[in-house]
């Protein structure tokens, strides 16, 4: 017993060894596996939260450049501008910035002066400010154009500053800045499952979905950066304090593994702000920013050491068991030394139970390798689920004003050329002195204006993002905003619509803003079913009927072959040629009108085309609809 007792103790310690490695080994696979994952969906994550960046900041890229075409700016920078004609100017920038949607507008000399500015009546008016030391206003001199996100010095507002030089002929006169809130972009971000940041090239966070992070530096400024930023006022004198980011590991395709111990009380957030992060960044275009993508690593770990666990466990109950399986076969052979009458007996006993414990231990192997299975597919699933939902409705959109770019440029360009055209006429009248045809003239480009208005609004109306939030709509006010987002379409194919709305005006519950883009989807769909008809037209019916509002949607084109009505409502399924779609509206109107609590069927009609029936909940009583 004395020489048996440390090989035991031998054994044991190897047993021990064997447990502990086997779920270190699968504990650095299984975080492996799922950083890998993490740092697929992060790229993807990144494509997008950097196409709705470069959207937001091309809207607006070419307003200041517009204000060259005006000449009453150009007069108002000319060493002798009448009297008034700064009056005149503001009132203008005033209603071009109400109109774009922009925190301001203003224009600035040669000598760094505000001489107009849309805030103009506010107390806290930029007229007559000196502005020489802005970095974008040095720029748009020297290059044409500046760029540059700051914090404003007179209302410590911070915003985009969007800045072009001024041309009279090839004279440069002064510079005109548009600024550009973020802060809706900043907002749609902080619904996200993981936070994002946006750097410039200070290394200073400017854009970020935690309201905590913004304005702090990635990195420690000297005192030299500090005392530049206080010349250019960029940052207004903010403390700029580091956000406190520790790297601990590089890993390929410039992602790393970082950790975020932020000091002081955090704000509350949707997701976590500390501890593991994958950070994966990435250049913006045109910008000396960068974008970063923070993915917390916590579910990884978690998995991680889930699957460690199996492992041990498994590998502890293996061990056990040949443990056990080796004392009992000694102690057998040490019994059949003294009971030879029982040998038979007990080898088939062993036999049985070697057979029992053979067969056990498969089923727990497959057992485990089906868990690890079906949770693997399961964090897939639920990840792709998740990018996937919040973007297909808005993808949709912008999908359909994809497919209507066309018609709005075509829209768009007949009044700027009209514009151009009566600008022109307007410079010789004046110069005649016939004043009446000069205010014909400009009275005509006002009208050219509002409509160049009317038609980038309701655009920008069907674009934005909705709450999902029901509440009463009218049908025919819907149906009215859908077919002016249309109107260019409708106009291109020749196509009349023809609408039939019952007395009273049905009025659905559900998201007004998803209920325009189903209808568009439906009457876009029909004027793409009636392409090459000779007399196409729409057929649009609402009602009320039995609680429920039913709207129908009719072409007359050549109807529904077998093969579509089976996959109708499938995503990615499209009868149309290559580029010309993808395949989604229906399944997202489909979507939207579930979640709605109605319903959305496509049939052929017995008279020929193809109709569309929509049923959804009508509005309760007493409640007013969304005009």
């Amino acid at each position: 017993m004395s020489q048996r007792q440390p090989l035991r103790q031998l054994i044991v310690f190897l047993l021990l060894g064997g447990v502990l490695l086997s779920g270190w080994l699968a504990y650095v696979v299984a975080q492996q596996m799922g950083q890998a994952q993490i740092q697929a969906t992060g790229l993807h994550r990144l494509e997008l939260y950097t196409a709705s960046l470069q959207r937001e900041i091309s809207k607006y890229a070419f307003l200041p450049g517009t204000l060259e075409l005006e000449k009453e700016v150009l007069t108002l920078l000319a060493p002798s501008a009448p009297a008034g004609q700064a009056d005149e100017v503001n009132a203008y920038l005033e209603q071009l910035n109400e109109r774009a949607g922009t925190l301001s507008i203003y224009v600035i000399n040669l000598e760094g002066r505000v001489v107009a500015t849309s805030n103009w009546r506010r107390p806290d008016s930029f007229m007559g400010e000196d502005l020489r030391f802005r970095p974008y206003f040095r720029d748009a001199l020297g290059t044409g154009s500046g760029r540059l996100f700051g914090i404003g010095t007179t209302r410590g507002e911070p915003g985009y500053y969007l800045a072009s030089a001024l041309l009279d002929g090839n004279r440069t006169v002064g510079v005109a800045v548009t600024k550009v809130s973020l802060d809706q972009l900043e907002q749609s971000w902080a619904t996200v499952e993981a936070p994002v940041i946006v750097t410039d090239e200070n290394g200073v966070v400017i854009l970020g979905s935690v309201p905590d992070w913004k304005f702090t530096a990635l990195r420690p400024l000297d005192e030299g950066t500090r005392k530049a930023f206080d010349q250019t006022l960029q940052y207004n004198r903010r403390a700029l304090t580091p956000l406190g980011i520790k790297v601990l590991s590089d890993l390929d395709q410039g992602a790393r593994v970082v950790r975020v111990a932020r000091e002081g009380t955090e704000m509350a957030s949707v997701y976590p702000v500390t501890g593991r992060f994958l950070t994966q960044s990435r250049a913006l275009p045109g910008t000396p920013w960068t974008l970063t993508v923070f993915s917390h690593l916590a579910r990884a770990d978690d998995a991680a050491q889930s699957y460690a666990l199996i492992a041990s466990t498994g590998a502890a109950f293996l061990s056990l068991l040949g443990f056990m399986l080796n004392q009992r076969r000694r102690h057998q052979r040490d019994r059949l030394r003294d009971r030879l009458a029982a040998r038979e007996a007990l080898q088939t006993a062993h036999d049985e139970l070697e057979r029992k414990v053979q067969q056990r231990t498969a089923d727990l192997l497959r057992t485990n390798e089906r868990l690890q299975s079906e949770v693997q597919e399961r964090i897939r699933a639920e990840a792709t689920l998740r990018a996937a939902q919040n973007e297909l409705v808005q993808a949709g959109k912008l999908a359909v004003i994809g497919q209507l770019s066309t018609g709005v440029a075509h829209e768009l360009n007949q009044p700027l050329t009209a514009l151009r055209t009566l600008s022109g006429n307007s410079v010789r009248f004046l110069e005649r002195g016939d004043l009446p045809t000069v205010r014909v003239n400009l009275e005509r480009i006002a009208q050219l204006a509002d409509r160049m208005g009317l038609i980038t609004g309701e655009l920008r109306a069907f674009a934005r993002k909705s709450s999902g939030e029901p509440k009463p709509v009218s049908v025919g006010t819907a149906l009215g905003n859908a077919l002016a987002v249309l109107e260019s379409r409708i106009e291109q194919t020749g196509a009349a619509v023809h609408v039939h709305m019952a007395e009273p005006e049905p009025v659905a519950w559900c998201d007004g803003n998803r209920m325009e883009q189903v209808l568009v989807n439906l009457v876009n769909n029909a004027l793409d079913a009636m392409t090459g008809a000779a007399a196409p037209h729409v057929e649009v019916r609402g009602e009320l009927l039995d609680g429920q509002v039913h709207v129908q949607v009719r072409d007359h084109g050549r109807g529904l072959s077998d093969e579509a009505l089976s996959h109708l409502f499938e995503p990615f399924f499209t009868t149309k040629g290559s580029g010309e779609g993808l395949g989604l509206g229906l399944a997202l109107s489909a979507g939207i009108v579930r979640e709605s609590g109605g319903s959305l069927t496509g049939a052929n009609h017995p008279e020929g085309g193809a109709v569309f029936h929509l049923t959804l909940p009508a509005a309760p009583q007493g409640h007013t609809h969304d005009r």
